[in-house]
């Protein structure tokens, strides 16, 4: 597991990401693997997060979630928030579902790599071992990122290379045996 999906990234300020549902190197609860994709107890819930000390000029947020172990030579894109204003600072539980009723006023969800516009659960295939799922919020130094709203979230990567200030990251693991 030593495909770090930030090692050729240059490096940016880091700040804090907690949550109520999840914790950074434990396991994920039940609600957050994937219902749709057949995991039984899976939810496809998004779970809350908060973060705190982005860096100073900070313009808005970006948050992601990202499965580099899933078996596809590139990952699996679980979520993508764009344009999230630098006053907010928490995202409750369940704010990446298909309406994105949780979301602040002008943030927008991205397809994720099943193309939908949600938050999708951990579902890794049986046997395949841990899998590390990356929740991440970065703080950008736009208001907007202008990446096309049907963009993917590899898209977006690229899009915030040059305008990420920080990063705060929290990674969770999913396992189905």
């Amino acid at each position: 597991m030593s495909n770090n999906p930030f090692a050729n990234l240059p490096e940016v300020a880091s700040f804090q990401v907690t949550s109520n549902d999840i914790a950074d190197g434990l396991p994920l609860p039940p609600p957050h693997y994937s219902g749709m994709s057949g995991v039984e107890g899976g939810r496809d819930l998004s779970p809350h997060l908060r973060w705190s000390g982005a860096p100073e000029g900070t313009k808005s947020f970006a948050v992601t979630v990202y499965d580099p172990d899933a078996p596809t030579g590139s990952g699996l894109w679980h979520w993508a928030v764009i344009n999230i204003p630098a006053y907010v600072a928490e995202l409750p539980t369940g704010a990446g579902d298909e309406h994105g009723g949780g979301l602040p006023q002008g943030a927008l969800q991205l397809p994720n790599d099943l193309r939908l516009e949600r938050f999708i659960g951990a579902a890794p295939p049986a046997g395949h071992g841990p899998h590390r799922y990356y929740f991440v919020v970065h703080a950008l130094d736009v208001e907007t990122i202008g990446v096309d709203p049907k963009a993917t979230p590899a898209v977006l990567g690229f899009t915030m290379l040059s305008h990420t200030l920080g990063r705060a990251v929290l990674t969770a693991i999913g396992e189905i045996k």
